[in-house]
């Protein structure tokens, strides 16, 4: 698979595949005969991985660490998961904070909606008041 064509299946740039290639956060990509990057169902495997631990918040350098390890075999397995349970806990406390600040958001809303509401009765009553004064 050409890098236009990974680029595209992940929402990623061209720049990104290449850097992610260059620092050694996804194993080095064999060319074609015409010098060609041609990603194989494995590449796009580590991508997909990738990507998603970037999105839970990983750190190039996490990662880098993550895929040496690895790459080292399975003596590295106990190492790995405590890596993965660290960024884990990290996410976790996270969605907590964004939970809590969704919250207060959601409280201040709802703080508005009622003083749009209590104003609203307010009109319309004064609205009844004014009809009934004039009739």
């Amino acid at each position: 698979m050409q890098i236009s064509e990974v680029s595209k299946r992940f929402d990623l740039t061209k720049d990104t595949l290449r850097y992610y290639e260059r620092v050694g956060l996804i194993p080095e990509i064999q060319r074609n005969s015409s010098g060609n990057r041609d990603y194989k169902e494995e590449d796009c495997n580590w991508i997909e991985f990738i990507k998603y631990m970037r999105d839970a918040g990983l750190s190039i350098n996490t990662l880098i660490e993550y895929l040496k390890l690895y790459q080292e075999g399975d003596s590295t397995i106990k190492e790995r998961k405590e890596l993965l349970t660290e960024e884990r806990d990290k996410l976790a406390e996270k969605i907590n904070k964004m939970q809590q600040s969704l919250d207060r958001l959601n409280y201040k809303i709802d703080v508005y909606e009622e003083r749009i509401v209590k104003k609203e009765k307010e009109l319309i009553t004064r609205k009844k008041e004014l009809e009934t004064n004039l009739s």
